[in-house]
């Protein structure tokens, strides 16, 4: 019996083993702009050469600062991404639907490429800095899509 109840555990650990996945993440933006007239910048961003946010991270305990390498903020900058232009939510005459739905295409587009190549979207969170009143006339949607993949 001691003996089933070993070998029972065993199996247990083994299949947990094969069930423990490891994911790999990758995150897109879209970034629309909400400025009348057509004069913003919309874009789907996607960076090309990842970085290790360990470079840039300390600690702090006892209110001091762990001692690190100095790394510049503008070390944290990307060299290679990728821009897809989108268009604007407003034209000279206001909200336009059609680019709406034009930059639903070009969001869809990505997603699928990205799913083709083994990404399942995970997680969407979004938010929007808009037009605050009288004379502003600026803001932006912003859409961060979350994808994950089995690490290759």
């Amino acid at each position: 019996m001691k003996k089933f109840v070993l070998l029972l555990i065993i199996a247990c650990g083994l299949i947990v083993e094969v069930n423990a996945q490891s994911y790999e993440y990758k995150v897109v933006t879209s970034i629309e702009s909400i400025v009348p007239m057509g004069i913003g910048r919309s874009r789907i961003v996607e960076e090309k050469s990842p970085i290790d946010a360990e470079n840039f991270t300390t600690e702090r305990t006892d209110g001091k600062k762990s001692k690190q390498k100095e790394v510049k903020r503008s070390d944290a900058k990307v060299s290679l991404f990728a821009e897809t232009k989108l268009l604007n939510f407003y034209s000279i005459a206001g909200i336009n639907f059609q680019n709406i739905a034009s930059n639903d295409a070009l969001i869809s587009s990505k997603i699928n490429k990205l799913v083709e190549s083994g990404y399942e979207l995970a997680f969407v969170t979004s938010g929007v800095e808009s037009d605050s009143g009288k004379g502003d006339g600026k803001g932006i949607f912003i859409t961060r899509f979350i994808f994950k993949r089995l690490k290759q």
